[in-house]
């Protein structure tokens, strides 16, 4: 055997034992007589010490250890005098007597600590070294550790895991598919799958009918924190479901995960339609861990002369709760905040209600007190709070206000990421209509059903209907999306058609689909889950690419392999692929 123990369970029951560890120099210490060396795994550090007075060739070699060699040392475990309370091993420490170099390293190009001194460019190129980062591989086994708890939850309720492929045809809907040339089909390509969707419900058709997969996806579209080209799925569908039955199903298991992994009980979810998320909150994915709902003012404020107001479709406002003693250097950076491009506004309006009852505006001159204890009225504002208004064209006022609303939450301290608050947001319109083209689009996909109540309207006015579909929602961030299904081929052909789609076109891309219905297809639903996201979310990172083992950079490449990369002429020519410059 290399060890007989890892680097992260000997303590003081250990004291007197012969032991044999192996790992990474972290780091060494010579103190003259004595020469100090912290040995790490990913189980954690034992200190080894090297006593000159007991061998002092031994300890010579000690003292020419560099950072991340690998090495081996067998010696008896001691009690330590100067303890260190911060380490599991803190406790002990290897007396050595012997070593053996498994393999010296060069120098690191950064220092593998938990507060490194690398940039994130430097720690993407030496990925595997950033691996070996408590911080990180912390991540990696966060996400090992959720991926467990999902699958026994998932076998406890009668799911069976199914693979689906990998090698798919290309569709039209959703975002750009990654495509991959047919070296035995010239001029032919497959494509990536964005989602195990049509595969999911041929199974539901096959008589699965509790199916789940942590399956790879792939789309090409533009990247940010929360995004990667490649990215993991819990994907998920049942048979014989109504929605009540799925959000249960899936309530359950984000409670469970929760349990499992950060023993925090979750209540109930909330539930919000679609309509009051966007009214109260501005999007569709509210941060639930504070109040702050957006508040309309068209009716309390405008025809009073202020052009501003007047002219806009709408004014929103927000009540930040026990703020009024901002300065006017606060206001000032807030307004500068709301005017930059990635937001869009003109200005920012506000409302001081006092601590003495009065309230002051800064757009006094057009609104008497009278006025102003109507706005305080419609916000329900106290002494001490702060009114923020906003106004303009609707969709970017109301996003912009959305904007603010987090910005102050953050600014307060109220989106802490140690608290969880989990919704579902339901009734989401099933139609949006693309205003330059004239085209409906499903907000969701082409296989989502309407609401029963509103399956007549698909005639007369599709933009009401609004979608059996559901969202989960966790402080601001949506984690897993779903609906069920379509399992009728004539209303499936009628969504096609309201897409724009021929028949001969639905035929072409979703034939298989509409084929398979013919024989069979039972009631069904999904649902599929971020667990990059989940993962992030659990682990209290805004960012998913700490979770993901080797993830591509902004521009979507692997800077550690040099990937994506051209290839050879040959194999060009073997795809019938001609490149053109």
């Amino acid at each position: 055997m290399y060890r007989t123990h890892n680097c992260g369970e000997l303590n003081i029951s250990h004291v007197g034992q012969q032991v044999t560890l192996c790992g990474w120099v972290q780091r060494g210490r010579d103190l003259g007589g004595l020469t100090f060396v912290d040995l790490r795994d990913r189980y954690g550090i034992t200190q080894l010490l090297f006593n000159m007075e007991t061998d002092d060739s031994l300890c010579q070699s000690a003292r020419k250890l560099g950072r991340e060699f690998v090495v081996q040392a067998t010696g008896i475990v001691s009690e330590r005098s100067s303890k260190n309370p911060k380490m599991a091993t803190g406790d002990i420490e290897i007396s050595v007597s012997k070593l053996e170099i498994l393999n010296p390293s060069a120098v690191p190009p950064f220092t593998i600590e938990d507060d490194t001194d690398g940039g994130d460019d430097l720690r993407m190129k030496y990925r595997y070294l950033d691996l070996r980062r408590a911080p990180v591989m912390n991540s990696i086994m966060l996400r090992h550790r959720m991926a467990q708890v999902v699958r026994s939850y998932m076998d406890s309720n009668g799911f069976i895991e199914i693979e689906t492929p990998v090698l798919i045809k290309s569709t039209p809907e959703g975002a750009r598919d990654f495509v991959v040339p047919s070296r035995m089909n010239p001029g032919e390509f497959y494509a990536l799958p964005q989602s195990p969707q049509t595969f999911k419900q041929l199974l539901m058709v096959s008589g699965f009918d509790k199916y789940f997969q942590i399956v790879k996806c792939f789309r090409d579209e533009d990247l940010r924190a929360d995004r990667q080209p490649e990215f993991t799925q819990i994907d998920c569908e049942m048979s014989f479901v109504q929605r009540e039955d799925i959000l249960n199903m899936f309530e359950g298991l984000a409670r469970h995960l929760f349990k499992a992994v950060l023993s925090i009980d979750i209540p109930t979810l909330d539930r919000i339609s679609y309509a009051d998320a966007m009214k109260y909150y501005g999007n569709d994915k509210p941060d639930l861990r504070f109040d702050m709902k957006l508040c309309e003012l068209n009716d309390t404020v405008k025809g009073k002369g202020f052009k501003v107001f007047d002219d806009a479709e709408l004014i929103v406002a927000i009540n930040v709760t026990g703020q009024s003693e901002y300065t006017r250097k606060q206001l000032d950076e807030l307004t500068e905040w709301v005017k930059r491009p990635q937001i869009g506004m003109s200005g920012l309006i506000y409302a001081k209600h006092n601590t003495d009852g009065t309230i002051k505006s800064s757009v006094d001159k057009f609104f008497n007190a009278d006025e102003l204890a109507r706005w305080s009225t419609a916000c329900d504002s106290k002494p001490g709070d702060l009114i923020l208004v906003l106004a303009g064209n609707e969709s970017r006022t109301r996003k912009a206000m959305s904007e603010l609303r987090l910005e102050m939450g953050e600014r307060l301290g109220l989106r802490d990421k140690n608290v969880f608050k989990c919704a579902w947001v339901l009734d989401f319109p099933l139609l949006e209509k693309d205003e330059e083209s004239g085209r409906w689009h499903a907000m969701h996909h082409p296989f989502t059903s309407a609401l029963p109540d509103d399956v007549h309207l698909l005639d007369t006015d599709p933009g009401k209907v609004r979608a059996n579909a559901y969202d989960m929602v966790i402080n601001g961030v949506e984690v897993g999306g779903g609906s069920i299904r379509i399992h009728n081929k004539d209303i499936q052909k009628k969504m096609f058609s309201l897409l724009g789609f021929s028949d001969e076109e639905a035929q072409k891309q979703f034939g298989f689909l509409m084929n398979a219905f013919e024989f069979g297809a039972p009631p069904h639903g999904g649902i599929a889950f971020g667990f990059d996201r989940l993962c992030s979310l659990f682990g209290g990172s805004e960012s998913i690419r700490d979770y993901i083992a080797f993830p591509k950079n902004n521009a979507g490449r692997d800077v550690m392999i040099d990937s994506p990369s051209s290839i050879s002429d040959e194999q060009l020519k073997e795809l019938a692929i001609k490149v053109v410059n």
